[in-house]
């Protein structure tokens, strides 16, 4: 064959395949273009006490994500480019020791690499027999092992406690009307089923009884005591109120840390009377349950190990890079019923690919589902539990560290009992716009990034200390900021 008979190699199926592929044309100039984002992004990482906390974007940088779909390609490194001017400076800011306003992980360097790992396996961990199955069977046993549950337990990983919560009113209301319940709804049976929880619970509760089909306005808001913990006293009147109505109770939820102070409500006597009332006893954990690690704190959760499910945050005091929500259930029969679906493509075997019996997918709504387990079993393994409880339990030290440097200021009041990592603060003769401003000038400043709440009907400034970077010396500095700020 002459050169001019030669097929033309530019249309033939080599050039097709070179074209639909979407995997680099040079891996070396991508390993290198990787390396750097690696490195840069350990350097933001090391050096975030040094940033700003929190920074408005230019309008350059939100003008840069309001462009049309693009449909040419862009070099790797112009890209990474736009991440390095226009991502790493105007983040969250949770990174930051004196990121203090909302209960958020700050993430560890270990998390990271597990999510680089996870991201270059793309396992889709919705059920088949492969590891990633395994590696959240782990964290399972584990999580009922620190919390007192049957080694029989289910697990299952989540976007977070929004969802958990969801999922176990879901077991809760399917355990409490049948199974058919999936098929007929909740107003098959003619019974009005009520749930309970404190007035200080998360609003995820009543958007649960919402999704669900039941509705917010079955939640029964339970008082609190001084301590912004649950009264057993009105839990109790509430349900006989209820029962002498006609009303099926069928959830109570107790709090492992509300949201506004991080008080814990009393854990052992909610699972009494869940007990003598035949009620499913579910636990919001997301702010503390993972306190459960730390000696120090176990105490405060005494009761815990008595519920039928526990909703819980990795991503919050674990640290584990968002997002790692994860709901545990005693009765892992229960937890199938309410979501285990027959279908053609689900069908399992004893062998291959396909074995198994229970699947993630027969735990949940997901059938995609990413590797969550991997960051969190990279995250207990490295550092150890041990390590992971020292370190919330110094988020507590450093609370009441801030409490006592505020209360010796008479221009500060300490607004609510400091339970756990959580400091909630007024400003002597200070109206509600002079916090507010306060807080946003604090933010603006990059300074730190406390938030405000209301407590007994009153603004004030909240702190939630978290990150397992802030010390001694940082609280001395917000210390420091505020008296500057008051004159």
């Amino acid at each position: 064959m002459s050169r001019m008979q030669q097929p033309d190699v530019s249309t033939g199926p080599d050039a097709l395949e070179r074209k639909t592929s979407l995997d680099p044309t040079d891996w070396q100039a991508f390993r290198q273009a990787a390396h750097r984002m690696l490195d840069d992004t350990i350097d933001h990482i090391a050096n975030v006490g040094q940033k700003p906390v929190w920074q408005p974007m230019p309008p350059e940088t939100r003008a840069k994500f309001t462009r049309s779909l693009p449909l040419d390609p862009r070099a790797l490194d112009d890209v990474l480019g736009d991440v390095r001017e226009h991502i790493f400076p105007y983040a969250t800011g949770n990174l930051h020791p004196l990121f203090m306003g909302w209960v958020h992980g700050a993430g560890t360097p270990v998390g990271m690499v597990a999510e680089m790992v996870a991201a270059g396996l793309n396992m889709n961990c919705g059920g088949r027999d492969h590891v990633g199955i395994e590696v959240e069977k782990q964290i399972t046993r584990w999580m009922a092992e620190a919390l007192g549950y049957p080694r029989s337990a289910s697990g299952l990983f989540v976007t977070g406690s929004s969802m958990a919560n969801f999922l176990a009113l879901i077991v809760a209301r399917t355990e409490a009307l049948g199974e058919g319940v999936r098929r007929d709804g909740v107003g098959a049976t003619g019974e009005q089923l009520v749930a309970y929880t404190s007035s200080q619970a998360h609003v995820c509760i009543a958007q649960a009884m919402e999704l669900s089909g039941i509705g917010s306005a079955n939640l029964r808001s339970v008082a609190v005591d001084e301590a912004g913990r649950m009264s057993m006293q009105a839990l109790r009147a509430a349900i006989a109120k209820d029962r002498a109505q006609g009303f099926r109770p069928f959830l109570v939820v107790g709090t492992a840390g509300t949201v506004n102070a991080g008080a814990i409500d009393p854990l052992e006597e909610i699972a009494g009377i869940a007990e003598a009332e035949k009620i499913w006893f579910h636990v919001d954990g997301a702010i503390g349950a993972l306190g459960v690690l730390a000696p120090a704190l176990k105490n405060l959760f005494a009761g815990i190990e008595r519920s039928a499910s526990v909703a819980l945050d990795f991503h919050k005091w674990g640290h584990v890079p968002y997002d790692a929500g994860f709901l545990l259930v005693r009765d892992s029969d229960a937890h199938k019923r309410a979501f285990a679906q027959p279908a053609a493509y689900l069908q399992r075997s004893g062998r291959g690919l396909a074995a198994g019996d229970t699947w993630p997918c027969d735990l949940g709504p997901d059938l995609s589902r990413g590797f969550r387990a991997l960051k969190t079993w990279m995250t207990i393994e490295t550092l150890g539990a041990e390590r992971m409880g020292d370190a919330m339990a110094h988020t507590c030290e450093l609370a009441r560290y801030l409490a006592a440097r505020l209360d010796r200021d008479p221009r500060f009041e300490i607004r609510a009992p400091v339970a756990l990592n959580i400091v909630c603060f007024g400003i002597g003769g200070a109206n509600d716009d002079f916090i507010r401003e306060l807080v946003l000038d604090l933010h603006e400043s990059g300074l730190a990034a406390p938030s405000w709440t209301t407590v007994d009907g009153e603004l004030a400034v909240r702190c939630a200390i978290v990150n397992h970077r802030t010390t001694k010396a940082d609280i001395d500095s917000f210390v420091t900021i505020l008296s500057q700020r008051l004159g």
